[in-house]
């Protein structure tokens, strides 16, 4: 388990952003694959790191898609023919089904019930629906409020528009010693789901913040992109450099207050052991989960003609909470602790998959005095502040064969990783061991 002092150490290190601050700025905006929303959200992400913005012209072909038209909406609402409104998109993204063409007319109760989505067993909600590709309109509504509108006919309107234009997504790279790069993605498209979309947006741009301070060994590349599409387009864009990744995670619904749950990437790797060992060591509940290729975008890094080490970490998983895809997504869902504590230990992970180095010993034959080298004294001033035990030393200087990281060795040894990184420092300053790859 982390101690104290890690941990206070690590917040410490959390860049000057509020979480959830940043989330309730964003909550109002009606975000979807295309459009407005998606920059007006991206903007905000601007004004806290450099962020490059990338515009797909609407039609592009990219792999098995084409970017679709961009979506705008301006209004949209219910009202009874005498005038009284009973649905105003104003007062909640959520009512209208994404991507809605534009309608204005009057409709039986009989025809608008073919367009109205509601949730019978969750009558107070409004359900979150999209119709992105079916050139079709619709309302989200409680089903409470459905059932009450008994009128004979209703004056509907959707001001909106579907138009030739682009897809617009965000990029941030923090380059490293190395061309071995560690990819993490969320998603932009949602419009006011505090957990499922802003969370992740929140958590990966105070982690951009972070990387962008400091030198590291790989380089980070932080992608803020509209579901599916997105990602699609950005592989078909870079598929010459994905060789380069060596780690990637998708974030998703951090901020509520469910334990943590990790989705493997398809064909195991490096990333699902660390974070495996991160989450147990920081005293974390938590689910490991196999790979399925139903979920967020870790579904299209991991296609089989890219095959990457992409793994999604969440807490609530889709689909399995009731506040999923609902109104009940909200400010007061996503929880401040939460958030700063995924962030805590997503930085933890990050800073072990920038130090997951492998060393060999010098002389590999019996084991080395530690006395006349002031290792015992080194030792007893690490312990003090949280660092290498003797144990730890031991397991580093018996493991040090070229063959195992310093991962291996923590999952060997069952120690957090930065324990035995401790011991690699301490060797290494006393030319015991050299260093002879990066894992």
């Amino acid at each position: 388990m982390l101690i104290k002092s890690e941990v206070s150490a690590l917040d410490r290190r959390r860049p000057d952003i509020d979480l959830h601050d940043m989330i309730r700025e964003m909550f109002p905006i009606n975000r979807s694959l295309t459009g407005a929303g998606a920059r007006k959200t991206l903007a905000i992400v601007a004004d806290h790191i450099d962020l490059a913005i990338h515009e797909v012209e609407s039609g592009t072909a990219v792999l098995d898609w084409h970017v679709p038209m961009e979506w705008n909406i301006r209004g949209a609402t219910i009202r009874t023919l005498d005038g009284r409104s009973l649905v105003d998109f104003a007062d909640h993204n959520l009512h209208v089904l994404g991507y809605s063409k534009p309608v204005h007319g009057v409709f039986s109760r009989a025809e608008l019930a073919r367009h109205v989505h509601t949730l019978p067993d969750q009558p107070d909600l409004i359900p979150y629906r999209t119709g992105y590709y079916a050139d079709d309109w619709g309302f989200c509504l409680p089903d409470r409020l459905w059932q009450s509108m008994t009128d004979e006919a209703y004056r509907v309107d959707i001001d909106s528009d579907i138009a030739p234009g682009s897809m617009t997504y965000g990029e941030f790279f923090v380059p490293g010693e190395t061309k071995s790069e560690v990819l993490i993605t969320c998603h932009v498209c949602h419009p006011s789901l505090a957990n499922d979309n802003l969370s992740g947006i929140a958590i990966m741009t105070a982690l951009a913040m972070r990387r962008a301070e400091r030198e590291g060994r790989l380089g980070y590349r932080f992608l803020f992109l509209p579901a599916t599409i997105g990602a699609i387009a950005w592989l078909a864009r870079n598929e010459a450099m994905v060789d380069r990744i060596a780690h990637g995670l998708v974030l998703t619904c951090l901020g509520d207050g469910g334990p943590f749950h990790y989705k493997q990437s398809r064909k195991g790797a490096t990333i699902d052991r660390a974070v495996a060992h991160v989450l147990k060591h920081a005293g974390e509940p938590h689910e490991v989960m196999p790979f399925n290729p139903y979920g967020y975008d870790e579904r299209q890094f991991c296609s089989p003609g890219f095959d990457l080490p992409v793994g999604c970490l969440m807490r609530g998983v889709h689909g399995t909470f009731p506040e999923y895809h609902t109104s009940a997504d909200n400010l007061d869902f996503v929880k401040p602790e939460a958030l700063d504590r995924s962030y805590a230990v997503l930085e933890t992970l990050l800073e072990l998959l920038d130090g997951n180095c492998t060393y060999q010993r010098v002389d590999g034959r019996g084991e080395p005095q530690l006395g006349r080298r002031g290792l015992y004294r080194a030792i007893a001033g690490q312990r003090e502040a949280g660092g290498a035990t003797q144990m730890d030393l031991l397991w580093f200087l018996n493991l040090a064969d070229g063959r195992h990281s310093l991962l291996d060795m923590a999952i060997r040894a069952d120690v957090p990783f930065a324990r035995l990184e401790a011991a690699a420092r301490l060797a290494l300053d006393a030319d015991l061991v050299r260093p002879v790859a990066a894992a």
